[in-house]
């Protein structure tokens, strides 16, 4: 199937994903504006490369092109501050419970913070799966390693963020719930 010949085509099969793919350029940036960046830059070469895309997993593909365009900006640039996201502050007031709201707000913070804080190669591996629900081989495809490695990432991040969250948990609130691994081919 060469779903790629048809440059008309390429909105369809590509702008669904793209909030998949602001989703991984802001956690592997760390930055908004540098996401933005790197999401316009992204769906740039993936429409110069669209007419040789084969048309398998067009998801799996734009973000391969996504973490490649990452990588690149390393290079290129240094690291930008974080701007402050302001969106948790403005849900909790929306809340009519301020107590729960504050808790939620606070651990959804440690939650996004033990996240940023793994090693990039972990990061990518809990983004990849857990935000974006794709499979080990589709993980191996983005990451360009072979599907054992991912699932060793995965294993290791898991852990990772469980002890990084364990002093969180308390009798009263249920300790945040990752996916258990689930094989798939």
């Amino acid at each position: 199937m060469r779903v790629g010949n048809d440059k008309n085509g390429f909105g369809a099969v590509m702008l669904p994903h793209m909030d998949a793919a602001y989703s991984l350029a802001r956690y592997l940036t760390r930055n908004p504006s540098a996401a933005d960046d790197i999401v316009q830059e992204s769906y740039l070469r993936a429409c110069r490369g669209f007419a040789g895309w084969r048309g398998d997993n067009p998801k799996a593909w734009l973000l391969m092109i996504v973490r490649r365009c990452f990588l690149d900006s390393l290079s290129r640039r240094a690291p930008l501050d974080e701007e402050l996201d302001g969106r948790a502050l403005e849900q909790a007031a929306e809340q009519a419970d301020p107590e729960s709201a504050l808790a939620e707000t606070r651990m959804a913070a440690a939650v996004r913070d033990a996240v940023e804080a793994l090693p990039r190669p972990y990061r990518e591996a809990i983004l990849l799966r857990e935000f974006e629900a794709l499979s080990y081989r589709e993980m191996a495809a983005v990451v360009g390693v072979p599907a054992g490695t991912v699932m060793s990432r995965l294993f290791r991040a898991r852990q990772l963020l469980a002890d990084r969250l364990a002093p969180l948990k308390d009798a009263d609130a249920p300790a945040p719930v990752l996916h258990a691994a689930v094989v798939d081919g």
